[in-house]
């Protein structure tokens, strides 16, 4: 019973506790603090295009570029329990064959010490294409910054931010030229 497996294995179960309890409290403490901030997205250009899919069969689809202005300060979502945020520009739209389209636009991590988010003609990271041509002269595109709560201990998080943009899609198709 004195042995010295028992022992290390008391004072091992004794410091999981511990550590499991005080994970806990860091959870517990932040759960109910708000995390959404103030955000202010302009869109700069849109760039209309059909093209072919990326496979090369099928339909002709709709393809947009979009440069857009960001700015944030996220130092409000930070606190003790946070180790980063994963933040994400998204565009959401409805058309005839889809009720609800969600589509990921730009997308960054960051980190304590780098919480003030101020980007200008910020180009779309993603495809942004439509399975059809509901994306031509449609009346009402949502651009939104979310992000996710990467914490220490606890449940990720999906937070919105407060503030968002719609905007109109062009009637006409441009024809191609050097955007990137």
């Amino acid at each position: 019973m004195n042995s010295v497996s028992s022992r290390a294995s008391n004072c091992f179960d004794f410091s999981t506790n511990v550590m499991m309890t005080l994970a806990f409290g860091c959870y517990i403490t932040t759960v109910l603090i708000d995390t959404s901030v103030p955000v202010d997205i302009r869109v700069s250009k849109v760039m209309l295009r059909n093209v072919y899919s990326v496979t090369g069969f099928g339909e002709p689809c709709d393809m947009v570029y979009i440069t857009f202005d960001l700015s944030a300060n996220l130092q409000p979502a930070f606190n003790w329990n946070v180790l980063q945020l994963y933040i994400f520009v998204f565009a959401e739209y409805a058309t005839p064959k889809n009720a609800l389209n969600q589509v990921m636009l730009w997308d960054k991590t960051v980190f304590r010490g780098k919480d003030t988010l101020y980007l200008r003609d910020q180009k779309s990271k993603y495809f942004f294409s439509d399975d059809g041509n509901g994306l031509r002269a449609h009346e009402n595109i949502t651009l939104t910054l979310s992000w996710n709560i990467i914490p220490v201990a606890g449940s990720l998080a999906i937070v919105p931010g407060n503030g968002y943009t719609s905007l109109p899609f062009p009637k006409t198709y441009e024809t191609p030229t050097s955007y990137l």
